[in-house]
């Protein structure tokens, strides 16, 4: 069993009978839906799942999983995702597969969310190993991307999988994939991003993880944060 199988399987013992769940996307979220599934069939726990994205409302529909839309919801009680990065005050930077909008909704809809990552993730600064993904209106793009390059930022659009046009998110926005000055933290990258004009959501997650569990070769435990 692999570290991302881990600790899915960790957060999964977070869920309770009549739980509403959000379910992430990703490797590690699959795990945690697989377990989710398997729960429900061998041991009778009844929940109620949100996805954050299609391929994981497909994901859990295929194995059962009773699945409402997000327009049906106002609050849910668990939510489980993944991270590309989580820094030590438990910031996270998320959506390189891009559905930034629902994942940001179900983070923050939920009474707790828990972050799931293996210790590959841990870094010491928000964008130290990846670009920040930034989802804008397709008209302001030039404008959005102007605004950002005016407080440090540097990059594009980017390139749909074929590479012969822009990505386009599952509601029809662009993302800007963006690398910012270091010497920016996450508190000051989020208030000025969210600030930006044209911007619909990014990939900070800041202040939103109530629980990180981290798997470090076979060994699950949670993160303590520390604050800068």
């Amino acid at each position: 069993m692999n570290d991302k199988q881990l600790v899915a399987l960790q957060a999964a013992k977070y869920v309770k009978n009549d739980m509403v769940v959000g379910l992430g996307t990703g490797s590690t979220a699959n795990y945690f839906i697989d377990e989710l599934a398997r729960l429900s069939r061998e041991d009778g726990l009844k929940v109620t799942t949100v996805a954050s994205s299609t391929i994981s409302a497909q994901r859990a529909q295929s194995l059962n999983l009773p699945i409402v839309a997000l327009e049906h919801i106002r609050q849910i009680d668990l939510y489980v995702d993944g991270a590309d990065e989580i820094t030590p005050d438990k910031t996270l930077l998320k959506g390189r597969g891009s559905d930034l909008v629902k994942e940001k909704l179900l983070a923050k809809a939920a009474t707790e969310f828990i972050a799931v990552a293996d210790s590959s993730k841990l870094v010491s600064y928000i964008g130290q190993n990846f670009v920040i993904p930034i989802e804008v209106i397709p008209f302001a793009w030039q404008l959005a991307r102007k605004n950002l390059e005016d407080i440090g930022a540097q990059g594009d659009l980017r390139p749909n999988a074929a590479k012969d046009g822009f990505w386009i998110t599952s509601h029809g926005s662009y993302v800007l994939d963006m690398k910012f000055d270091r010497s920016l933290d996450a508190a000051t990258l989020n208030t000025l991003i969210n600030n930006t004009p044209g911007v619909v959501e990014h990939g900070i997650f800041y202040k939103l993880a109530d629980t990180v569990l981290i798997a470090d070769n076979g060994i699950v435990s949670e993160y303590q944060a520390t604050e800068h």
